[in-house]
């Protein structure tokens, strides 16, 4: 298995309790913090080229949650780490009765496309201040970004502890027929069937984003342009390539048309008469992804928009 030696090396550090006192978890989450700052030109790029991701939208979902995630790591760092006294039984008077947080030892995160620094470190960050060594595999469908990530990265943080490996779905599989500690993927239900059953392999326990469909209630005492305008920007932002963005809307006949005749006055007011011209609206990662949702556009009515652009994945 060409993962296999990769694996050993950080089993290895991680037997030797390299991660485990809290001035080298602390040294890394600072030096991840370097990271984000020295690199933000750079990821405000990738993401650009990518899907024409705002800088705006990179900035608040991209490199500003990684920061305060680290912030927030490195002042409750201490207290995660401290041992938690718990109440004693009868059976265990004479006992020292406590609660200790031990690391899982190497951990694999396979991250997603669509927030491709974010939905990265954020985890890693957590994996970081658990004392853990970690396997990134970024998404290679945002290449860009994950040549930033393969490329830059790994100079910030210790080469024996923490790796990054690009690879696409056949490597993957090779990837994970390594055995880890644990498993966070973010991803698509079929391919996390995959990343299960190769984890129950050696009973590696895991954690599954998987996205979701996510209705919008609507009242019919709704002030309704409030509505419009928070559903609008929850739709649009990122293009729609959010798991926890708004699917569907639930709502009375009666409202739906309020609804509707406000989201063209949102959208409008958003991204001008003529989204395609709007530095603020992203587009569709890939070409598979925009072949899917352009063909999403026949099997019903188009209330608003509907123009599309092949060649810049516009729609």
């Amino acid at each position: 298995n060409p993962y296999a030696g990769l694996v050993s090396r950080l089993r290895a550090s991680w037997l030797a309790g390299r991660t485990r006192p809290m001035a080298f978890r602390a040294a890394q989450l600072e030096a991840l913090g370097r990271f984000l700052d020295e690199r933000r030109h750079d990821i405000l790029e990738a993401l650009a080229s990518d899907m024409r991701k705002p800088s705006f939208e990179v900035e608040i979902s991209e490199i500003s949650i990684c920061r305060s995630e680290v912030n927030h790591a490195l002042n409750n760092l201490g207290s995660w780490m401290k041992d938690e006294h718990v109440e004693k039984n009868w059976a265990t008077q004479l006992d020292s009765a406590f609660i200790r947080k031990e690391p899982y030892g190497v951990v694999l995160i396979i991250g997603p496309w669509n927030y491709p620094i974010h939905l990265l470190l954020v985890p890693l960050i957590g994996a970081i201040a658990a004392g853990n060594c970690v396997v990134m595999k970024p998404s290679e469908i945002s290449r860009n970004a994950e040549r930033l990530v393969a490329e830059t990265l790994p100079g910030y943080l210790d080469e024996d502890c923490f790796a990054v490996v690009t690879a696409g779905p056949e490597e993957t599989a090779r990837l994970l027929e390594c055995r880890f500690d644990y498993i966070f993927f973010t991803g698509t239900p079929s391919v996390g069937r995959i990343v299960m059953t190769a984890a129950a392999k050696h009973l590696t326990p895991l954690t599954l984003e998987l996205g979701g469909k996510n209705p919008c209630y609507v009242s019919d005492h709704c002030e309704v342009h409030n509505v419009a305008r928070r559903v609008a920007w929850g739709r649009f932002f990122n293009a729609g390539q959010t798991c926890v963005a708004p699917d569907y809307v639930l709502c009375s006949a009666e409202m739906r048309d309020k609804l509707v005749a406000a989201l063209r006055e949102a959208i409008t007011e958003f991204y001008g008469p003529n989204p395609k011209e709007s530095p603020d609206f992203a587009r569709i990662v890939g070409d598979k992804q925009f072949q899917r949702i352009r063909a999403l556009l026949g099997s019903g009515r188009v209330a608003i928009g509907g123009q599309t652009d092949e060649r810049e994945r516009y729609i």
